[in-house]
């Protein structure tokens, strides 16, 4: 293996040539697939001599765009190459011993949020998305979505006031969906021209009749999310049984019900549940018309998993034309949030302690008090789950470490042997636990790097300070399929704002 630089850090890194067919395996038994894929792509982009660590990063400016003066820069280049990058760049601060060298830091492919509307598109072409800003308020998701013609579902006057903040979004592009609002957010709402709201109980609409008599109402109906991640149902909805008699109070406040709105759940896996509640929202509907209104909008929120939308869109499309075969004269729209961001965010972490038998003695009285498939080594990373890894608390997530850097080198041998371990988080709590057991090389030391993929939903919008660690930093890329279309919907969107 060839080395370009030794850096003598506490984290010391042996850049690998990008030529060498060694790069971040997600499972180390497809490790030689992976790196053969990786090389590929490395040996067409503009920004494989960034791996050369004898180039200092300033060197790579000219491959960056500042397109927003208040945002950092745009790069180029696989996420991989800036995973690898974001490592050296850890180990040059550590020589130079600046304080918090190994920070944790996330890669952004925002080409993933493009793939990811191009999708969306093409399968659901009836239906606009309003993306779900509490699932990752990131400025730059919500600037390439805006350009794209997005809406945004916002829940809060603080997320209403992040999405109107950026120039070339309008009022009008925007549901203010929570069915249950403090009174100043519905004033709030009506002074910044957000006239779209959702509500599911009387009480809301003499709220909205007091300070918003002129918002255009949705009623967010009950549905079944029994096959969520997350059930919203426990919190939300009107059951149908209830709708004639908040249509007729709606009617009596002179309120102007526009439209039905369901959830059936954060992380549905069961894509006949959009089915169901497309049904129900017929029968809402046809309240609505008893009730003397005409409505013009069905919100088919949110809950699209990317493993199964294709089938999920199948059946909600199916669902549509079944109960709504004439949709002339009907807005339909949708609530997605994990399913634009969830896969366009990977996280890197460092090692930044350990706990294991400290000699064979130990170690022999180790295997024989615990079951062999019980962690004998913990690692201790600098995220845990007051930060990133909220996601596993509060979204029922399960996360999946691999190995970024092994013994200062991005080379993991195949051959590498792996034992059951642990992975924690920094602070000083004992529920702060990323990953109860994880099978991982018997080699690695503090000072290495874990990363983890998927982690663009609820992840960084959700981490705290606890214990005075930092929220962990987004390096930008647009390094996938799509890249170009990114610069230029975001150039554009920058230069009409």
């Amino acid at each position: 293996m060839s080395q370009v630089e030794v850096l003598p850090a506490s984290c010391p890194i042996d850049f690998v040539s990008p030529t060498s067919n060694n790069f971040f395996p997600r499972s180390y038994g497809d490790q030689h697939a992976w790196a053969a894929h990786i090389n590929e792509l490395i040996s067409s982009s503009p920004s494989t001599r960034i791996l050369d660590s004898s180039l200092p990063a300033a060197d790579n400016r000219d491959e960056d765009d500042a397109i927003f003066p208040d945002l950092p820069p745009l790069k180029r280049g696989h996420p991989a190459v800036h995973l690898r990058e974001g490592i050296m760049n850890a180990a040059r601060a550590a020589e130079a011993h600046k304080e918090d060298a190994e920070q944790a830091f996330f890669v952004a492919d925002l080409s993933q949020v493009y793939r990811q509307h191009e999708k969306w598109l093409r399968c659901l072409p009836g239906v606009e998305p309003f993306y779900a800003v509490k699932c990752n308020p990131d400025p730059y998701v919500i600037r390439l979505l805006a350009a794209l013609g997005t809406g945004f579902d916002c829940a809060s006057n603080g997320e209403i006031s992040q999405v109107l903040a950026i120039d070339g979004i309008d009022a009008s592009r925007i549901i203010f969906a929570n069915p249950c609002k403090a009174t100043s957010f519905v004033r709030g709402a009506a002074r910044v021209g957000v006239d779209m709201m959702t509500f599911d109980n009387a009480d809301e609409l003499h709220k909205i009749a007091r300070v918003h008599p002129r918002a255009k109402l949705v009623l967010r109906i009950l549905t079944d999310d029994s096959k969520a991640l997350c059930r919203l149902g426990l919190k939300f909805g009107a059951p149908l049984a209830t709708v004639p008699g908040l249509l007729a109070k709606a009617r009596e406040l002179k309120l102007d019900v526009i439209g039905v709105s369901f959830h059936v759940g954060s992380g549905c896996y069961d894509s006949s549940a959009f089915a169901d509640a497309v049904m129900r929202a017929r029968s809402t509907f046809n309240m609505g018309a008893e009730a003397g209104y005409t409505f013009n909008l069905l919100d088919v929120g949110g809950g699209f998993e990317d493993g199964n939308f294709e089938e999920t869109a199948s059946v909600l499309s199916d669902a549509l034309d079944r109960y709504f075969p004439d949709r002339n004269g009907i807005r339909v729209i949708a609530e997605p949030g994990r399913f634009y961001v969830s896969k366009a965010f990977s996280l890197a972490t460092n090692i930044i302690a350990r706990r294991a038998p400290m000699d064979d003695t130990e170690d022999a009285v180790s295997r024989a008090e615990i079951d062999a498939e019980q962690p004998r080594v913990m690692y201790y990373i600098n995220d845990g789950v007051y930060g990133a890894f909220n996601c596993i608390l509060f979204d029922h997530q399960t996360v999946h470490p691999y190995v970024l850097s092994l013994n200062g080198s991005f080379h993991v041998p195949s051959s590498e042997p792996l034992h059951v371990s642990s992975v924690w988080g920094p602070t000083c709590d004992s529920i702060d636990c990323v990953c109860p057991v994880a099978k991982l090389p018997s080699s690695l030391r503090v000072g290495d790097w874990l990363g983890f993929d998927n982690m663009g939903a609820y992840t960084v919008c959700a981490a705290s300070q606890f214990n005075g660690f930092e929220v962990s930093k987004v390096v930008y890329t647009t390094g996938n399929a799509g890249g170009h279309e990114v610069r230029d919907a975001l150039k554009a969107f920058a230069a009409e704002g």
